[in-house]
């Protein structure tokens, strides 16, 4: 009783800090809105911006339409009832795409958008929890999966997009 209350915690520590992070680092972002913080626009850095959130939004929506499709969803529950493991399409080249894409969407665009030490800072911070939550939805998908997932993650990396592609390349 008392691991699982520490694990609510946790978890609801973990949510809240990236909740936070996510407010304060979002692209359309409040402090620069409010003129809290004022920066220089580089028009280089903000195209390339848009394509790195329009690149990580498509892959947080990954889940929301593979899963229902491809993981044995039953009909009417969330895409989080998966049943089976995906390992095809985003999911070949890495077991996160959502975290991936909101590690894109978010701090990478801001940072990009706004180039500010702030936002570097961040970004690395929320990169970190970001990673950490993989960690323990790992974890999770271990407990769920067994055997299949543990051999998921010996081929597919956890976000690293380039390694990924690179190794799935390799494999055909």
């Amino acid at each position: 009783m008392g691991n699982l209350l520490s694990q609510k915690w946790r978890n609801i520590l973990w949510s809240t800090l990236m909740t936070i992070l996510c407010i304060v680092c979002f692209p359309f972002n409040p402090l620069i809105l409010t003129g809290v913080i004022e920066v220089e626009s580089y028009p280089a850095l903000f195209i390339i911006g848009w394509v790195v959130w329009a690149f990580g939004m498509v892959l947080v929506m990954a889940p929301i339409v593979v899963f229902p499709r491809r993981g044995g969803v039953p009909k009417g529950k969330s895409f989080v009832n998966t049943t089976r493991l995906v390992d095809t399409g985003i999911y070949a080249i890495v077991r996160h795409p959502q975290y991936t894409g909101g590690i894109y969407a978010i701090f990478l665009t801001t940072f990009l958008w706004y180039p500010h030490w702030l936002f570097g800072v961040l970004g690395v911070v929320g990169t970190a929890v970001v990673y950490m939550s993989c960690r323990e939805e790992d974890q999770r998908l271990i407990e769920k999966f067994g055997d299949n997932y543990r051999a998921y993650m010996k081929r597919v990396p956890r976000m690293n997009f380039v390694l990924g592609l690179m190794r799935l390349v390799h494999q055909k």
